[in-house]
């Protein structure tokens, strides 16, 4: 953009702010429409609505760099080691959460009770202690035992007396 005159310039820029507000009102009408605040009963899927509307996000993001941050104009080696660390970020980010998602599903098999019984506040700790919860299983197998014992303890506390 530097061997642009002054006209040149000012015709790029607002061929710029044309392109980005075009691409910025179909993103809005996307979400509208997707949402089904234009059209009652209608709503795009999820995916569809959120594909679109990152990859309007992303060549909006192209645009800008490209045009306005003049890599248009450079050489292309320095282009690329710019782009690629971009590109290995973006990778990363899905990396994580794609394996955030993975650990709170593995997570979900292995809890059988709901995350809320773990977030309450405890209300004495004998009642909330993790062998309280951990042990509600055996609980039921022991009342018999103990009421055995007690009606053992029963019995010789009469034969004794």
């Amino acid at each position: 953009m530097a061997h642009l005159n002054y006209e040149e310039g000012k015709k790029v820029v607002f061929k710029g702010f044309v392109i980005l507000g075009i691409v910025t009102i179909a993103e809005v009408m996307v979400a509208l429409v997707g949402k089904g605040y234009i059209i009652d009963g209608f709503h795009l899927p999820r995916f569809i609505m959120y594909s679109l509307m990152i990859t309007m996000s992303f060549y909006k993001a192209f645009y800008i760099v490209f045009e306005f941050m003049h890599m248009r104009y450079e050489v292309p080696g320095l282009v690329r080691s710019v782009l690629m660390p971009t590109l290995l970020l973006i990778w990363a980010v899905i990396a994580f959460f794609s394996e955030g998602n993975t650990w709170y599903h593995w997570r979900k098999k292995v809890n059988d009770r709901p995350i809320s019984q773990f977030s309450r506040a405890a209300s004495s700790h004998s009642e909330n202690s993790l062998y309280h919860i951990m042990d509600t299983k055996n609980q039921a197998q022991e009342k018999p035992m103990h009421a055995e014992s007690e009606k053992k303890d029963s019995t010789l506390e009469k034969t004794h007396k």
